[in-house]
């Protein structure tokens, strides 16, 4: 470092809260608002903490219309949080048709993650899920 820089590691916390506001438009199914942050610059695949991304997060809590318009804004259908979790596994574990359909027309692969959705599916009878 020159004399008269600072190094700045904070994050912004206008940033840190926006992304907050995100995560929250994608529980809520709160579609327009968060594509409209997308296209605005938020990235399709911001995740919280724990890994989930706005797309799981909106497929966990039933919201199919925005899991259509984050996918055909590029979001990751198979992307896994960290607990190696897909949002497929998780609208199949909710119980959540419409979310599951709305992911497989994204491309979501049934087979990914631990465990995986068509395992899921198994567990819960619902092996006609995935044909």
């Amino acid at each position: 470092m020159t004399e008269g820089t600072q190094r700045n590691d904070q994050v912004d916390p206008r940033v840190v809260q926006l992304a907050q506001d995100c995560l929250d438009l994608a529980r809520e199914g709160r579609t327009e608002e968060l594509a409209a942050y997308v296209d605005a610059g938020v990235p399709v695949d911001l995740t919280d903490a724990n890994g989930n991304t706005v797309l799981m997060l909106a497929a966990y809590h039933g919201h199919a219309g925005t899991v259509r318009a984050l996918a055909q804004r590029g979001a990751d259908p198979n992307r896994l949080n960290d607990r190696g979790q897909s949002p497929l596994a998780g609208a199949v574990f909710k119980a959540e048709d419409t979310v599951v359909a709305a992911l497989l027309e994204a491309g979501a692969d049934p087979d990914l993650g631990q465990p995986s959705a068509r395992v899921t599916a198994e567990m819960f009878h619902r092996g006609d899920l995935f044909g």
